[in-house]
């Protein structure tokens, strides 16, 4: 395996730092019964739907705007269901204060709902950039959102580290340049995890990604 300096770590959100899952059916489903449109099981949503922005979603329901802000409005009402992973605070830390690399926040969520999200879990002032579907026209699986966060880093996408559990999250890294870490049993990556706190270990192992 070819070694690289890392210099910044992305993480997405949903899924990695936060469970949101059941936040998000929720509202995804009172959107579409507003709509007029069959709700989905949560297998099908989760199939479909789970990784990629939001308006894509949509786009293939041929809904729209007024449906994508129905639907961040309700996600917004239902914050109290999302659960924030074991361990998820204290990775983010000392990912910036022990290892001093630069930490990132990349996430198709609304720029809104972040903000709700990080306040709600005393996150806020633990990402040095934050970049959210509201922030670029083309959300994850494009790598725009990547590329921007880098950019506000001031790190090159060869010295990063995206963590995801989505193809959409894979998808994007890769094509921006970044190393990936896929986290979950059904994730995708250039190395894998199943709990947050196994990065450590890859940062900690001399063969793996090196750190600098």
């Amino acid at each position: 395996m070819k070694e690289i300096k890392i210099e910044a770590i992305l993480f997405d959100l949903d899924g990695v730092l936060i469970n949101s899952f059941e936040s998000w059916y929720q509202a995804f489903n009172a959107m579409l019964r507003a709509y007029s449109k069959k709700e989905l099981s949560r297998e099908t949503f989760k199939a479909r739907c789970w990784g990629p922005d939001l308006r894509h979603n949509l786009g293939a329901l041929q809904l729209g705007e007024d449906a994508a802000e129905y639907c961040v409005q309700e996600q917004l009402k239902l914050i109290a269901l999302i659960e924030l992973f074991p361990g998820a605070e204290d990775v983010v830390r000392r990912t910036r204060e022990g290892y001093k690399l630069k930490v990132g926040l990349v996430t198709n969520t609304p720029q809104e709902n972040v903000r709700k999200i990080l306040e709600h879990f005393k996150l806020s002032n633990h990402f040095d950039v934050v970049v959210t579907g509201d922030d670029v026209r083309r959300g994850k699986p494009d790598p725009e959102m990547v590329i921007k966060a880098c950019e506000g880093l001031n790190v090159k996408p060869e010295r990063v580290i995206l963590v995801g559990d989505t193809k959409a999250d894979y998808q994007a890294g890769k094509a921006a340049g970044c190393f990936v870490i896929g986290m979950g049993s059904k994730s995708t990556g250039d190395l894998h995890i199943e709990q947050l706190s196994e990065l450590f270990r890859i940062l900690d192992t001399p063969s793996l990604p090196q750190i600098i």
